[in-house]
């Protein structure tokens, strides 16, 4: 299959890092001009010369701005108004007994993982439907159908998320837009990979058996039996970004190496 986004521009949320920065690096390479954003300029600069080198030619944009703010996401549509693919990916998550999730615990990772999508798509999504072609694209998790007793808060975002994803999906039905969600499970991305560090250190063990160790107690379903890897995620990303993917819209797609144990 040959995935080809020339003339295509595509906008990652919070890809200076992990799972956005490897799905702007394949938007990239399949042919997508691409905006790369995060919060500092540092890091945008950064991530944006990192992708510019995966994909030598492509033009990339970067724009800092916060979109846990709705005065963030204001920001980055000014900044890039016209796309054609948008992916919803910005998001956070921590370890928290429910019991010690404060109200300000609650609406931060709301205004993070939920409301920067749905400002986003809120502004996108119509003209979208005008042009007759575009692709929206949340970054869920497993966490959604299965969600963590130790970070319920951010599995209730991404329970949301896949609410608003199938219902902007129903929104745009006939269009030629379309609008999924994409579920990783455990994967190398950036703070997990600080978690698991942190954790084999204070373990005296090798990385690679502080990666068995949480999933042998946390996530003992995995099929894949090890993190997946940020491509591997990507990979999902890109293909429902592009034309052959043509008829799956309202969907949750997961790459979640079959942690959650559902057939459908």
């Amino acid at each position: 299959m040959n995935i080809d986004l020339s003339g295509r521009r595509a906008l990652v949320s919070g890809s200076t890092a992990g799972i956005g920065l490897a799905i702007a690096k394949g938007l990239a390479t399949a042919g997508a001009e691409v905006v790369v954003n995060g919060r500092g300029e540092a890091r945008v600069a950064a991530a944006v010369a990192e992708v510019s080198a995966a994909a030598p030619g492509a033009r990339v944009q970067g724009v800092a701005a916060d979109l846990s703010t709705a005065e963030g996401a204001a920001a980055l549509v000014a900044a890039a108004d016209e796309i054609d693919i948008l992916v919803n990916n910005v998001g956070t998550g921590e370890f928290r007994p429910f019991a010690d999730i404060s109200d300000a615990d609650w609406a931060r990772l709301i205004d993070i993982n939920l409301m920067s999508g749905v400002r986003l798509s809120r502004h996108y999504l119509p003209r979208l439907i005008d042009k007759g072609w575009g692709r929206i694209v949340f970054i869920s998790s497993e966490s959604g159908v299965n969600v963590p007793k130790d970070m319920i808060h951010y599995g209730v975002t991404k329970v949301a998320q896949l609410a608003v994803s199938r219902g902007l999906a129903e929104t745009a039905a006939g269009s030629g837009v379309t609008v999924n969600s994409v579920l990783p499970g455990p994967t190398r991305a950036e703070g997990v990979m600080a978690m698991l560090t942190e954790a084999a250190r204070s373990g005296n063990k090798t990385l690679e058996e502080a990666e068995a160790d949480f999933l042998a107690a946390l996530r003992p379903t995995s099929l894949l039996g090890r993190f997946a890897t940020t491509e591997e995620v990507a990979n999902m990303v890109v293909y429902v970004c592009s034309p052959q993917a043509s008829a799956t819209s309202g969907a949750a797609l997961r790459v979640d190496g079959g942690v959650v144990r559902f057939i459908a």
